[in-house]
């Protein structure tokens, strides 16, 4: 063994035990063994950063745009609602929402479609008769079987189609996935709906910042259009229970209030107050043909370029806006923000927002220039809340990341862009449509997975140029000669699966794809199936919180405890491990 095997063989094996104890952050720990890696000479300058300009980092980073831009357009959320709504139990619901969350996860990434069904979940979850902690796990993990079936559903589908690609020469094509991830997909389909039972139901979730103030009610203002359809007479016809919105009061052109029962008529011009909470508020908006507030009315830029932005605020003890109006207070006129909402503890508004009188408590939603903001935050003793994604007021583009993903997919399954061009260029389109804010485009990237794969490529990479690789390969080899190639295949994907919780699943499959190609090829069998075997393997975490950002994402939401994904994860791991390997291998021949 040469000098600069050991070294590598060290660094990794010190980087496994580091990550192993959990004391510290994944991407610290790349980061660092990047660094030492450079140091001790075994990953030369030139070629330290070339992970962080790889095609599977740009995939991964326009996959999370995507999902975003997705989630945003709330298409999902309304295609989905009807049905939900008729879902009583967990019996139905859990099935169905492992379903939802599985379709989407073969078109965007995993994480992503687990990020856009998770606050449908919860909320559908915290009904009686219903459990956050009983549908939040089933969806992640089965989000990560699905996310096996397209190379773009999971990363280490992407990874290991480079290593491919590194060492066969071609990658895999964006469906090649598909057969082995569908037909485990079906199969985690059938368990997890039957075996959810196992799991704890009274669990108590943890909520963010966000989530904390996302079911805060406001009040705003709508006006009747003169073109409203024939099918809307009444209130009752807006049918704004759906939304959980009601009508506190309306205003006639004359300034007279008048009933806001649900046989009251809609009068053209005339306004109505409505109550809920922000997304609630948004919806009615975009489903209905309502006006929203001084939506005439543009918000004033400095800049061409510069972000509008909506916030939350609460009107502190000392601020000027007190015992004011809104009208009084001329918010749009004289600091270029526009006053989309009041909320208010433990009373009714029925004033229009302009009539309003303006208290201490009070949170105001206003949207303004991103650079006007601060100075007026900060002249009216407004304290912000914590920053989240704020609906009213921001206009969703509804089909446009959907028509967007569809033709970009087309044109890589006919071949015509690769997976890298087509999937960066969609992610730049939703952003270009104003599908997706800039600032929102940046929030869905999670940086640590992208610096943990960006920074351990050329380590991966320094372990095969230092022939550590083919070293590990012929002593495997050494070993499983003789044994029936299906048990090899096997050994791969079970070593993939007990490495990925301490390695991250990326990791797992940057060491380990080289190196079954290696095993392969020594023993004169096709690498295809045991490329396939690691990326299943890795993918397939289903026993810890931590070797997969699935996992991580509701550990909080749903309450659980570290044991609690093993006692639903051990007896799915051993489901994909008995029925992936012969289905692998007979999907993929393992004869050479």
């Amino acid at each position: 063994m040469t000098l600069p095997q050991i070294l590598s063989f060290a660094l990794i094996g010190v980087t496994v035990v580091t990550f192993a104890t959990g004391r510290f952050r994944y991407d610290l720990v790349s980061l660092v063994a990047l660094l030492v890696a450079i140091a001790i000479g075994i990953v030369p300058v030139k070629d330290a950063f070339t992970g962080f300009t790889s095609d599977v980092v740009v995939i991964i980073a326009a996959a999370l745009v995507i999902s975003a831009g997705i989630a945003r357009s709330g298409v999902v959320e309304a295609t989905l609602a009807p049905g939900l709504r008729k879902l009583k139990t967990l019996t139905t619901q859990v099935p169905a929402m492992t379903a939802a969350t599985a379709l989407l996860s073969i078109v965007t990434k995993n994480v992503g479609a687990l990020t856009i069904l998770m606050p449908t979940a919860i909320k559908i979850g915290r009904q009686e008769g219903s459990s956050v902690s009983a549908l939040l796990m089933p969806m992640s993990f089965i989000s990560l079987i699905a996310g096996l079936s397209t190379l773009v559903g999971t990363s280490t589908n992407i990874i290991v189609s480079q290593v491919r690609e590194q060492t066969l020469g071609k990658p895999f094509r964006m469906f090649d996935f598909a057969p082995v991830g569908l037909s485990l997909t079906l199969l985690g389909l059938a368990f997890l709906s039957v075996a959810w039972r196992i799991l704890p139901r009274d669990r108590q979730g943890r909520e963010d910042l966000g989530e904390s103030n996302a079911d805060a009610v406001f009040s705003t203002e709508a006006t009747v259009p003169d073109d409203l359809p024939d099918d809307l007479k009444t209130i009752a016809d807006l049918d704004l229970d759906k939304e959980h919105v009601v009508v506190a009061g309306i205003v006639g052109s004359n300034g007279e209030r008048r009933d806001a029962s649900l046989g009251a008529p809609l009068v053209p011009g005339e306004v109505l107050v409505l109550r809920g909470a922000d997304a609630a508020l948004a919806k009615a908006f975009d489903r209905l043909p309502l006006h929203e507030v001084r939506a005439d009315k543009d918000v004033e830029k400095d800049q061409p370029n510069e972000e509008v932005r909506s916030i939350e605020a609460v009107v502190q003890p000392d601020s000027p806006l007190i015992g004011k109006t809104a009208r009084r207070a001329r918010l749009q006129d004289d600091y270029g923000v526009k006053l989309l909402a009041v909320g208010r503890s433990n009373e009714r508004i029925t004033e229009r927002l302009r009539e309003i009188t303006i208290r201490a408590g009070d949170v105001l939603l206003v949207q303004a220039g991103e650079n006007a903001l601060p100075d007026f935050l900060k002249s009216l003793s407004l304290l912000p809340l914590a920053d989240r994604a704020v609906s009213l007021g921001n206009p969703r583009k509804r089909y446009g990341p959907i028509a967007i993903v569809v033709v970009a997919i087309a044109l890589i399954a006919m071949g015509i862009v690769p997976v890298v061009a087509g999937f960066f260029g969609a992610a730049v389109l939703i952003v270009v449509i104003g599908a997706l804010p800039i600032r929102e485009a940046y929030g869905a990237l999670e940086p640590e997975v992208l610096i943990l794969i960006g920074a351990l490529t050329p380590i991966s990479e320094a372990v095969q140029h230092t022939g550590g690789t083919a070293l590990i390969a012929a002593g495997l080899a050494q070993i499983l000669t003789g044994i029936a190639p299906i048990l090899v295949l096997g050994t791969l994907l079970v070593v993939a699966m007990a490495a990925a919780p301490f390695l991250h699943n990326a990791p797992t499959v940057l060491v380990l794809g080289p190196i079954a190609v290696m095993v392969a090829q020594r023993l004169h069998l096709n690498p295809d199936p045991f490329l396939m075997a690691v990326a299943t393997g890795a993918g397939c975490d289903f026993l810890t919180p931590v070797g997969h950002q699935c996992n991580t994402l509701v550990m909080g939401p749903g309450g659980y405890r570290f044991g609690d994904y093993a006692r639903l994860g051990a007896p799915l791991s051993l489901m994909v491990i008995l029925l992936g390997v012969p289905l692998i291998a007979f999907i993929w021949p393992l004869a050479g």
